[in-house]
């Protein structure tokens, strides 16, 4: 295999969408990715904490065997020899899967998730496993047991939850993609403060089998990556039924690629006149908007929507997860409760004075969310609206930026998590201390399609997600 001389940096922000194509035509070796993403973890993962588990051994060996498959004609696909990890939450066959728990801490799986297995049939390389909030339960991924994952762009931020790992490991250049879960926006909440991009796909369109479980009803599974193209390759492979997934749902395949070169000219992109536009921090509401004029500007139609159902998705969000949370811990916490963190405790116990009652019509309230985006997404065919109402704030202080705006940290988020409807988050900008901010880009169910086209749009009109924290220099 011809092999081009490449740094751990430079390979740790190339795209796999640049580097597919040369390892398909062996110009890069996949043995010298991923011992450059190795190094760079080793380089600089000490200051982030974005790994639970390095996986040095094995990434090597799944690396020689990509490159000999590739030398003999084998070659896969585009994610074929390209280095990523996983949240800790998804199982991985013979490798501890922490969930960033104490009580899982242990735990080996005899069988991957879903999602591993699908990847890794493509042919990606498994570098680890990711930090994340314990049991994914937090948007700060300041993990009691693990220690906390530090923003790169200041390492004295939080990097957003709970899959803050994910997107600092991004962040910081030390995997070329990787997977995040979803529950209340826990993928793009870490994108908008790391800077990267991240896709809560349709609920059912990726199984969560062999995933740890927040709540069942809300969870998603998903991609995430520097760009939108990245994400659509990953989904290629991720996305699909999967009969032991009682929420998944039965697709004709799609390739998400395919209309990425379409551009938005004439696309009507609705712009909200209520609920997403306050409150916000002005450089962030500065960005939002810069983004819309960026869309328009390639051609799209800017048509304003409003909501009149939304002001209570954070509550009924709540209601809906910590009953939820609480039933699926029920067991480990009756044996185990002195290893849960005393936040952990303390949820599971607003949890057990919540009545059936509160939690059954918290899902019925699920609808009248559901019809107020379908009431939008008449007038629109996306949305774009804002992704967190602040910049990343300090590790210990997560809540006082959003507190002092009167905004909880999922105000933004949970609306598509309680509809299902897709959301993708990706940079657009930067407040005056350097920090990054994202936007979110919604649709109708099933159109990652047409968020992806919208996203890659955006991204080949601006250079947000082509930034690179002070640490990679």
């Amino acid at each position: 295999m011809r092999s081009v001389t490449l740094s751990a940096t430079d390979v740790g922000y190339a795209t796999i969408a640049e580097l597919g194509p040369r390892l398909q035509r062996r110009e890069v070796s996949p043995v010298d990715l991923t011992r450059a993403c190795l190094e760079r973890i080793a380089a600089v993962d000490t200051q982030i904490n974005a790994f639970i588990t390095v996986l040095a051994e094995s990434a090597l060996q799944a690396a020689e065997e990509a490159e000999r498959d590739i030398l003999h004609g084998a070659y896969r696909g585009p994610l074929h020899g390209i280095p990523i990890a996983h949240k800790d939450l998804y199982w991985t066959r013979g490798v501890r899967t922490t969930a960033g728990s104490k009580v899982l801490a242990d735990f080996v799986p005899m069988e991957d998730a879903a999602v591993v297995a699908r990847l890794k049939q493509a042919g990606t390389i498994l570098l680890g496993k990711l930090n994340t909030h314990e049991f994914a339960a937090g948007g700060t991924t300041d993990n009691p047991h693990y220690g906390a994952t530090h923003n790169p762009w200041d390492l004295r931020l939080i990097p957003g939850g709970s899959s803050g790992g994910s997107a600092a490991a991004l962040a910081a250049g030390l995997c070329l993609g990787a997977t995040g879960t979803d529950t209340a926006g826990s993928i793009r909440m870490p994108s908008h403060y790391c800077g990267t991009t991240g896709l809560k796909p349709t609920y059912g369109r990726v199984s969560t089998y062999g995933v740890v479980s927040l709540a069942w009803s809300l969870d998603h599974a998903g991609p995430m990556a520097r760009s939108t193209e990245d994400v659509a390759l990953l989904l290629n492979a991720m996305a699909g039924s999967d009969r032991r997934d009682s929420a998944s749902v039965e697709r004709p395949d799609e390739d998400f690629t395919a209309d990425l070169q379409r551009g938005v000219r004439g696309l009507r992109l609705g712009v909200p006149r209520s609920y997403f536009n306050a409150p916000l921090q002005p450089a962030v509401e500065a960005a939002w908007r810069a983004a819309i004029d960026t869309l328009v500007g390639l051609g799209a139609v800017p048509v304003e929507v409003d909501f009149s159902q939304l002001d209570d998705a954070v509550d009924v969000g709540m209601a809906i997860v910590r009953p939820e949370m609480a039933v699926y811990h029920a067991a480990w916490y009756a044996e185990h409760p002195d290893d849960y963190s005393p936040e952990l405790r303390e949820r599971f116990a607003v949890a057990h004075r919540r009545t059936a009652l509160e939690y059954i019509t918290a899902q019925r309230a699920r609808e009248r969310i559901r019809g107020d985006l379908w009431q939008a997404l008449a007038r629109a065919d996306v949305l774009i609206v804002p992704c967190v109402a602040a910049v990343a704030t300090p590790i210990g202080a997560a809540e006082e930026a959003l507190t002092a705006l009167g905004a909880a940290m999922t105000r933004y988020t949970y609306p598509f998590n309680l509809s299902g409807f897709p959301s993708l988050a990706l940079p657009c900008g930067f407040d005056g201390q350097g920090l990054p901010i994202g936007l979110q880009l919604a649709a109708g169910p099933w159109q990652e399609r047409l968020l992806l086209q919208v996203g890659h749009a955006y991204q080949r009109a601006t250079d947000w997600h082509r930034r690179r924290p002070p640490l990679a220099a």
